[in-house]
């Protein structure tokens, strides 16, 4: 299968919908869920995702922008941008979301190997001996 290899290293995942297409938005689950499962995500809960709804310059929509942020706190409260791949509307900007969320979750993996590091070169001296 093409997915493995393609997901396989995954740092981050852009769902993205179309806010003109309703299907697309309900199939964000089975997305999430095929991503997560591909990827062989360890820990799906604290894994960076965005989601996007796309194609907002279009006039006529099926999903509303409420009920697009509803599912992302639904979900794992993750970041919510509307975007415009056609017109370029906040396509930068989902990007650089997307590195913060990867950096986030990079410095609180660090954050907790701090906590487990062990220093093996100082030297501690005891303040008992046996004589």
């Amino acid at each position: 299968s093409l997915r493995t290899p393609f997901y396989r290293g995954a740092d981050c995942c852009l769902l993205t919908f179309s806010v003109d297409d309703r299907q697309s938005f309900e199939n964000l689950s089975n997305w999430q869920k095929e991503f997560v499962y591909y990827a062989d995500v360890k820990d799906p809960e604290h894994f960076p995702f965005v989601v996007l709804g796309n194609k907002i310059d279009k006039l006529e929509r099926q999903v509303s922008t409420e009920e697009a942020q509803a599912w992302c706190m639904e979900n794992g409260n993750y970041p919510y941008l509307e975007t415009s791949a056609k017109d370029d509307t906040n396509v930068a900007v989902a990007f650089e979301e997307a590195v913060r969320q990867v950096l986030a979750v990079e410095e609180q993996l660090e954050h907790c190997m701090l906590g487990h590091t062990i220093d093996l070169h100082s030297s501690s001296k005891s303040g008992s001996s046996c004589c």
